[in-house]
C-alpha cells in the first residue's frame, strides 16, 4: 500500500484549521456567558453554526486521512471558503494584511497538497 505524503500532511492542516474554528466557537461561548452579545438569538446561532462547521472541517480532515474522495472535495472548498474570508480581510474598511496573511497561507499550502492528493488518488485507481 503506497503512503500519500500529500494527502496525510493535508489531513493534518485541516485538522488544524478544524481545532481553530473550535478555538472560535469556545471564543464565542466566553463572549455569550460573559453577556459581550447585542442579541442572545444571533449569538446562541452563531456558536451552533460554528459549532457544526467545526465537526464538517474534522470530518474532511478524518476522511482525507482514510483516502476518502468526500473528504478531499469537503476539505477543497472549506479551504476556497478561507481564501475568500482572507481576502475580505485584506481589503475593505478594517482591512489588515497580517491577518489576511495567516488565513491565506495555509490555506493555498492545504490547497496544493489536496490537490496532489487527488492526483495521487486518481493515478492509483488507474494502475
Amino acid at each position: 500500500m503506497r503512503t500519500n505524503v500529500s494527502g496525510r500532511v493535508a489531513a493534518v492542516l485541516v485538522a488544524l484549521e478544524g481545532l481553530g474554528i473550535v478555538a472560535l466557537a469556545v471564543w464565542q461561548i466566553v463572549a455569550l456567558v460573559s453577556g459581550d452579545t447585542g442579541s442572545i438569538e444571533s449569538a446562541i446561532a452563531l456558536v451552533v453554526l460554528t459549532v457544526v462547521g467545526a465537526a464538517a472541517v474534522l470530518a474532511f480532515a478524518v476522511a482525507v486521512w482514510r483516502k476518502l474522495s468526500w473528504g478531499r472535495s469537503g476539505a477543497i472548498v472549506t479551504q476556497l471558503l478561507i481564501l475568500a474570508v482572507a481576502l475580505g480581510a485584506a481589503t475593505g474598511a478594517y482591512a489588515d494584511p497580517a491577518i489576511a496573511l495567516v488565513l491565506a497561507v495555509p490555506a493555498v499550502v492545504a490547497l496544493v497538497l489536496l490537490v496532489l492528493a487527488v492526483r495521487e488518488a486518481s493515478s492509483g485507481a488507474r494502475g
